[in-house]
Order: structure tokens, then sequence, then C-alpha cells
């Protein structure tokens, strides 16, 4: 479909918990604030590097804290391997040396690294200053972007790979850009530009370098750039689920995890439950379903959690704000009929008929 680029279509029937697939993204960073904040994930690959005790002690709090069963998590810090020139880590010497070959030579600050004056870290430093948490994407992709270009054999193979990825009209990619940056992206933009420049510049990609190609660029990744999750806590407690045990120790399992989930609810508000870079199945498809973000109701494609619960007017005003398209799912056409309302317009509407009392009691 040329409204919605590329699509993915089911050729067979699904069931629940099928794997669809999994794949290896041609390029990925981890959100700079979420490292600044001491989140340990590969370099590469983006797995967990903390064990899911580790996790668990610095997201609840409790320094002391122990895991039962801790055989079940899949963290293997003997495995954990850092750069030998800048120290950042990998989760093995596989994904350190694929990191390596692929950009890591070319952006690899070697003693450096903590040096503000460095020009990748003073780029790294203005990305953090206009882009606040929640993230949605990191000026590190297009730097490593760039970099798999710079350091391949084959320049034209990886310049066409990224070339096949959906572009966007200069009105399109501006607005992608504003979403991104907020109000102030032109001031905004220039700056990282410059600083993009001195840091990266390369010949080959000079038009990537100009105030549109640059814009154009930002316009890529924002659309078709993914947030993942990793969480080596995740996994362990989808482990003891799994795990069969006689009905009292499931029972004082089951009251662990769930106080442990109270317990770093209460230390930092939220709690990101993701499986990883994989597309898993949460409910039967059927043969050429298209897949799309309320087929998969605990995959974050497109919404996260509360998205997708608000109308269905909200969720087309992100999706057309964020990655400019109309979605036509099943679950959208079956409220085509709704009315034209966001979910902040619909609780003003239910509020109008409560009393004051009822407003409290909320």
């Amino acid at each position: 479909c040329s409204s919605h680029g590329k699509g993915l279509f089911a050729k067979k029937p699904f069931k629940k918990g099928d794997t669809i697939f999994i794949e290896r993204p041609l390029v990925s960073s981890q959100f700079l604030w979420n490292a600044l904040y001491k989140y340990r994930a590969c370099e590469y690959c983006l797995r967990a590097l903390e064990t899911a005790e580790e996790n668990s002690r610095r997201l609840s709090g409790r320094a002391a804290l122990s895991l039962p069963h801790p055989e079940l998590c899949k963290v293997r810090p003997d495995r954990h391997q850092p750069c030998p020139h800048c120290q950042v880590m990998y989760c093995s010497a596989e994904c350190r040396q694929a990191a390596w070959e692929q950009y890591h030579k070319l952006l690899c600050l070697g003693p450096s690294h903590h040096d503000p004056d460095h020009p990748l870290n003073k780029l790294q430093d203005a990305w953090r200053s206009v882009h606040y948490p929640p993230e949605t994407s990191s000026i590190m992709i297009m730097a490593r972007m760039v970099a798999s270009i710079k350091q391949a054999e084959d320049k034209g193979r990886w310049q066409r790979l990224f070339s096949q990825f959906c572009s966007r009209t200069a009105n399109e990619e501006e607005e992608i850009v504003h979403k991104l940056l907020g109000e102030k992206f032109q001031g905004q933009l220039g700056l990282l530009r410059n600083l993009f420049t001195t840091a990266l510049y390369e010949e080959s990609l000079s038009q990537w370098f100009t105030p549109d190609g640059f814009r154009s660029l930002f316009s890529l990744v924002g659309t078709n750039g993914q947030g993942i999750g990793t969480s080596s806590l995740s996994q362990w407690v989808h482990a003891c689920d799994a795990l069969e045990l006689p009905s009292q120790q499931r029972e004082q399992l089951d009251a662990f995890i769930d106080q442990l989930y109270k317990d770093i609810d209460k230390e930092t508000g939220d709690f990101l439950n993701c499986e990883g870079s994989g597309l898993f199945l949460l409910q039967k498809s059927r043969f050429c379903d298209y897949f799309c973000i309320t087929q998969f109701p605990q995959f974050i494609i497109y919404l996260d959690v509360c998205q997708r619960d608000r109308s269905r007017h909200s969720r087309h005003k992100i999706l057309r704000e964020n990655y400019l398209f109309v979605c036509s799912c099943q679950k959208c056409m079956s409220q085509m009929d709704d009315a034209d309302l966001t979910s902040e317009d619909e609780e003003e509407v239910e509020g109008e008929g409560e009393t004051e009392d009822e407003m409290t009691d909320v």
C-alpha cells in the first residue's frame, strides 16, 4: 500500500503465542537519558547487562533484595566484554566484534570517552538538552548510520539499505522533526546539524549534512525507528511463570513477584515489561490478516499501553503526527462511526454529568 509503505501479512493461520519472526535491526542505539541513568545494556544488541537481581534491586531501591530461582536469569556476566579502547560494554565477544566491524571502529572514543569536549560527546549532550524523557529516538542512531556507511567496503549496499525506508515530503519531514524536538525545533535542529557535521562529515553522504538532508534523515529515523525494551527481570518473571511448582510454593512465588512489582511501582512510578526485539502473536490471526498495532496488545509497535486504550480519534491523531499514516486495522475500522473526540474531550464530556461529590470520590 503506497500510503503505508511496506506491510506484513499472514500467509497462513497463526495461533496465540507463535513467534512471527526475530531479526537483528540494521542499526540500534540505547536512548541517551536511559544510559545516563545507569541502565546497562549491550552497546550492539541492547540486551540487558544487569542480572534480574541487579535490575530488581535498582528499580525497587532494595539493595539487599535476593530473588528466588536465580538460575532462571538469562544474563551471563561471565560473557560480557568491554571495548579495549573506550571500555563500553557488550554482552559477548560476538557483539563486540560485530559493532567494531560495522561502526564502532569510527565512533570509538578511546581515552576521550569521558571528555566533554570531544565532538561526539558534545553532540550527545546537545541531544539530551533538547530531547528529554520519555525518549522516542536518539541522535546516535543517525551517527551509527553514517559510521556504518563510512566503514563499509561496499558503501553502496548500506546506502541502498537505508534508502529503502519510507521517505517524506518537506512538510511531512518538518512535522516529524517538530514532534521530536518541540516548538523551537528549527534552532535546535541547526545546532544539532552543526555538531553532527563536525563529528561525522562524509563527502559521499554530503546530502545528509545539508539543512534539508538532515531534516530528511531525522524524518527517516522518526518514522521508521522503533523503541524496544529489554528487561532481565521481565524474562526472569516469565521463566518463573513457566515453573511447575506445588500449589503452596506457587502461591509464595506469585506473592513475592506481586510485592516486587508494587515496590518497583512505588519507587519509580513505572515499569517497562517488554519481550525484546522479536514479534510475538498475542491473539489468533487469520489467513491474509494485516499485522498492525491492535493485533499485538503487548508488543509496542506504534502506540504504548496507555495510548492503545484511547479513542480511535486519539490513536489516529498520534499515528498521523508521528508516523504519517491513517490506521485501517480491524479495531479502527470497527470504530469508524465513533464520534471524532480525543480521549481528553471524552473525559470532559463524561465529567460534565458528574456531581462535585462524585468527582471528589474519584
